[in-house]
């Protein structure tokens, strides 16, 4: 397997397991993995949240960890990664209204490089106008955005992925496995 160089975009309160196995994961098989967040710089944390699948009507929260950013935002050039992660949790509700975010997901998207966006990372997806047309899986209370930014949302099982080209996504944390064993093959493709 190649060395591949990706880029995840989050903000305060991603989904705590959502950042931090991703991060971990990649570095681990050898990738370079850039995490950073607008408005912070590298060395600077951001704060996550903990969500769990307690039997309620949807997940709960609890405070995370706090996650070090290992690159500042400001800096970046897309055109320098091969592929993108957008966790999910509260962060894509909000860094969605940066423009230069949203310019960073549609550079991932032109250039057909991979993509991997789990549980709320749809509604980053969708405010960037990426998924017309395509296929995706995100938290089911994203689906209403998923199909009104004209994609077609895929009731996956929690532990599924879902994979439409560059496109790999699932519901929420308990598909890490699926989620970035599909990312990896595209990495490696």
């Amino acid at each position: 397997m190649a060395s591949r160089k990706i880029l995840i975009v989050t903000g305060d309160f991603a989904e705590d397991y959502e950042i931090m196995v991703p991060f971990q994961a990649l570095l681990m098989v050898g990738h370079t993995v850039h995490a950073v967040c607008p408005d912070k710089q590298a060395g600077e944390t951001i704060r996550t949240a903990i969500h769990d699948f307690e039997g309620d009507q949807t997940y709960s929260e609890k405070p995370g960890h706090n996650f070090a950013l290992n690159a500042t935002f400001a800096e970046i050039n897309p055109a320098d990664y091969d592929a993108l992660v957008i966790p999910g949790g509260r962060a894509p509700e909000y860094i969605r209204l940066n423009a230069a975010v949203l310019d960073v997901v549609r550079h991932f998207a032109e250039a057909n490089k991979p993509i991997a966006a789990i549980c709320h990372g749809a509604q980053l997806l969708a405010a960037a106008g990426v998924i017309t047309g395509r296929s995706c899986s995100a938290y089911p209370a994203c689906a209403p955005e998923v199909n009104l930014a004209g994609g077609t949302f895929v009731e996956t099982p929690i532990d599924g992925a879902h994979v439409d080209g560059n496109l790999v996504t699932a519901p929420a944390w308990p598909a890490h496995p699926a989620w970035l064993a599909a990312f990896l093959k595209l990495l490696d493709g």
